[in-house]
């Protein structure tokens, strides 16, 4: 097996009826955004081939890794075939999660995940972690989604191929103009993009309706959630949410802010609980400036075991918004998101209570 796709090439097999799945994906890199759609794609491609049933875990070094294994052998009460749903955030299994993983790998190559579609969401690797024998085993036994990271320099072609997908075009200037106003951020460039097909019919775009869409910025936003959550001011972050929700903002964009943030902290907070050089960290997942600062701020004052609930919690809020029941989560995943934010925005170090 062993097969590697960028996460286009990916996207576009999976569009195709009827899929010839693998037994084991891998979705690899450090841009959440196309991660989520390729994950996303393939969550969505497994239910329309009749995978009914999905089993979500997030795994770290101190887990129960014996989860993975009972999650493919348990045989449902319904006969549905199933998705088991791994998100590894800090990339690094410890021991038993190796022997684990280099168990599942097995498992895919010898044919005894049967009915079973196992999606391994990792970060990007480090060379060392790529040279491991349980990522060698999971590479050379599944498909390897590799999640490239979208620079400056390719952000324009980027939203030049987003916006043929919808049917608009736009001048190599135009783009260009774009990729500055939205500072390399693929998250800001991708709703940019979902606000021109609203706006704007298929077709060629002027650069003056570009710029009036793209200056227009909406009274809340997204990043201005984000911020507020994560300098503390819970009473701002819920009066943005709340204009977010009242101004009729996609609810899947303003999960991807905030769960961008937590998806990030949680990776940051776990390289430093294992001794790991901070600022080294802060390079790999691309966080420089301003939002360094504030990130430091949120590490010191939200503690280390905050972070992996967080995590699971803005998983719960993507599986609500997909319109599945989540235990012990509210119907609304826009409540569950202000439970989510104020989780963090309220966060404070034990002795600070």
């Amino acid at each position: 097996m062993g097969r590697r796709l960028d996460a286009d090439s990916f996207v576009g097999q999976l569009s195709k009826s009827p899929v010839r799945f693998d037994a084991l994906y891998i979705v690899s890199g450090d841009e959440p955004l196309l991660a989520i759609e390729a994950s996303d794609a393939l969550r969505a491609a497994a239910v329309r081939e009749g995978y009914g049933e999905r089993i979500s875990l997030i795994l770290d070094a101190r887990s129960d890794w014996s989860e993975i294994i009972g999650a493919t052998q348990n045989i449902s009460l319904f006969g549905d075939r199933r998705l088991v749903d791994v998100a590894i955030p800090s990339g690094k299994p410890g021991k038993t999660g190796a022997d684990t993983l280099i168990k599942v790998a097995g498992m895919a190559e010898s044919g005894a995940l049967t009915d079973t579609l196992v999606l391994i969401n990792l970060p990007r690797l480090d060379r060392a972690t790529r040279n491991s024998k349980w990522a060698q085993g999971l590479t050379s036994a599944g498909t390897l989604v590799e999640v490239a990271s979208v620079d400056r320099n390719a952000l324009p072609r980027w939203i030049s191929q987003r916006l043929a997908r919808q049917g608009q075009q736009l001048d190599n200037a135009t783009l260009e103009w774009m990729a500055d106003k939205v500072e390399g951020n693929l998250l800001a460039a991708f709703q940019e993009v979902q606000k021109l097909a609203l706006l704007y019919p298929e077709g060629k775009i002027s650069a003056e309706d570009v710029e009036r869409a793209v200056l227009n910025v909406a009274r809340y936003d997204v990043f201005a959630l984000r911020d507020a959550m994560l300098s503390a001011n819970a009473s701002r972050a819920m009066s943005i949410l709340a204009g977010l929700r009242a101004e009729g903002e996609a609810l899947v964009l303003v999960l991807w802010a905030v769960g961008e943030e937590v998806r990030v902290l949680t990776r940051l907070a776990a390289a430093q609980a294992s001794g790991q050089d901070l600022n080294s960290e802060m390079r790999r997942q691309r966080v420089f400036g301003p939002r360094e600062q504030l990130l430091r701020q949120t590490l010191g004052r939200v503690p280390p075991r905050t972070w992996p609930a967080a995590l699971q919690h803005a998983h719960d809020i993507d599986r609500l918004i997909k319109g599945l029941k989540v235990p012990g989560r509210l119907e609304d995943p826009w409540e569950e998101l202000a439970r989510l934010v104020m989780r963090v925005a309220l966060s404070r170090p034990r002795a600070a209570r």
